[in-house]
């Protein structure tokens, strides 16, 4: 079993910079791989970043690549997004996700509650 915590989140003008945090408990955690996912409202649920097991093979939306990167610290069991020249289309609530394949896009086992994060023009 494994329970995702995410922090960070919050408001920020349009240009500026968050820190997404993502605390897992379970000790297989470094065995999934680990993503962030997003949704604003009305809209569907999508993958904005995504890497494996051991930290490599970053993936990123197209809409995210260049201003966001994913990493994860497994001393820690955390997972973090470092989000910089946010925009206002960056509002959403963003969720970790976990998944025991080697991308989560293949699939998620488990989620985070969220984190709203709110950019403002």
């Amino acid at each position: 079993q494994v329970q995702l915590v995410e922090s960070g989140g919050g408001l920020v003008q349009a240009g500026g910079s968050l820190r997404l945090s993502c605390a897992a408990s379970g000790r297989t955690f470094s065995t999934y791989s680990v993503g962030w996912f997003r949704q604003a409202p009305g809209k569907e649920r999508e993958c904005v970043a995504a890497i494996n097991r051991i930290g490599s093979s970053p993936y990123y939306a197209d809409s995210v690549k260049g201003r966001f990167t994913i990493s994860r610290d497994s001393a820690k069991n955390t997972v973090y997004l470092q989000m910089n020249s946010l925009k206002p289309e960056d509002t959403a609530v963003y969720y970790c996700a976990a998944g025991p394949y080697r991308t989560v896009l293949l699939g998620v086992n488990y989620w985070g509650q969220g984190t709203q994060v709110t950019v403002s023009s």
